[in-house]
Formats: structure tokens, sequence, C-alpha cells
């Protein structure tokens, strides 16, 4: 099988913040090392499912938590038809020079999205790298039930439900009160450096300077 270097899948948001959320598969499958592999089955009942709305769902962010945590066991990863969340944007800066995304309510909207099985040593991982177990920590581990968010498989399995990581910060406004939509760091880095002289002070005027100036100053970052 495919490497996922030759997939196009092995980028490092964490090393290369303007990359971020990184490259996501086109299709369901089993993260083992630097491979993906074909998936047996969709649902693993032994596991916790997982949403993936930000750099979870890049095979690169994950085989590089797991590694940083001395581990390589396989991730089955499950494209998924999800309604009734979309992905905002956190409202903060993650010392790792990037703004992340957060899933929002949101009824009427059905995206693409990755569910992730986990084992207990991976959900602990995940957990980990997302401050989740700190009572200051970017983001909560959250159970999204169905009916109120929908995850539907490709053999039309709908989930009861499943977790996803919300930042405690909330979510960033496009103006309108509407939440904003994440659409990739450098467009929103650039979009959101336009419009604020006090974040142009603090990260400089490029996405750029931007990422460099976050991962320099921790007192920067949320």
């Amino acid at each position: 099988m495919a490497t996922l270097e030759e997939l196009g899948l092995a980028g490092v948001p964490r090393e290369d913040p303007l990359t971020y959320p990184g490259a996501w598969p086109a299709r369901s499958g089993l993260l083992h090392g630097d491979r993906m592999l074909p998936l047996t089955r969709l649902v693993y009942d032994d596991r916790a499912p997982v949403l993936a709305v930000g750099s979870n769902a890049c095979p690169g962010q994950l085989r590089h938590k797991m590694a940083g945590f001395g581990l390589d066991s396989p991730v089955p990863m499950v494209r998924s038809r999800v309604t009734g969340l979309d992905v905002g944007v956190s409202a903060h800066v993650s010392r790792m020079g990037y703004v992340s995304a957060s899933p929002v309510k949101s009824p009427s909207v059905t995206r693409e999205l990755f569910v992730l099985w986990l084992d207990r040593r991976q959900l602990d991982v995940i957990d980990a790298s997302e401050g989740a177990p700190l009572p200051d920590g970017n983001f909560r581990r959250a159970w999204l039930p169905a009916p109120d968010v929908q995850v539907q498989l490709a053999d039309d399995t709908v989930l009861s439900g499943a977790y996803a990581y919300v930042n405690r910060h909330g979510v960033l406004h496009d103006g309108t009160g509407a939440p904003r939509r994440h659409p990739g760091q450098r467009p929103l880095l650039t979009e959101l450096l336009a419009s604020s002289a006090r974040l142009r002070e603090l990260f400089g005027t490029s996405p750029e300077e931007f990422s460099e100036r976050a991962r320099g100053d921790a007192r920067l970052c949320a």
C-alpha cells in the first residue's frame, strides 16, 4: 500500500503551522505507521468514536502526536456524513503557531468529516494534545449525542453519538453574530490581520510573521 508521503498525507501542521489543518485522506482507511491500509469494517464497538474537525483528520499530524507518546498502533479513520455541526474558528492562538478549528452547532449544516475510532491509550494521547485533562486546557472532550448531531457512515449506519473537542474559549464570529467558518490557516490569518490593528501590533502583518511570533512567545497564546 502507498505511504503517507506518496499519498501527500505526511505533512505535520505542528511543524508547518500555515498548512493547518493539514491534508485529509480522500477516503476511509486504517492509519498504521506511515501507511494507509484498507478498513475491514466501519464500526469498532471496543473503541471510542471521535469526530475530527481540524488537524486530527490529518494522518501526518495523528502519527506525529502518537509517536510523541511512543504509540504506533493502528487508527481507523472513517469518512462520515455529519449533520448538525460546522467547523468554526477557535477563539485562541495555539502555541503551535496556528489558530485551530473547533466544532460549532449548526442544525442545517452537513459536512464530510472523519470519525477516529480510538482505543484507551490513543484517546489519552489525543486528550493530552488538546489539553482536555487540564482545568485550564484549551479544549474539552464533549459527547455529541444523536439526533443533535447525526453521524452517518458509508453503509448508512447512524452512530448514537460521537466525541468532539470543543474549545473552552468559544469561537470567533464573522461580525454578523454568526460563527466564522475556518477556511484554512493562511486565508484565515490574512483575513484576521487585515481586520485588526491590534492583531497586527502583536503578531505582525503577514501569516508567516503571525506563526513565527506565536511559536516564539507563549505569552501571546492562550
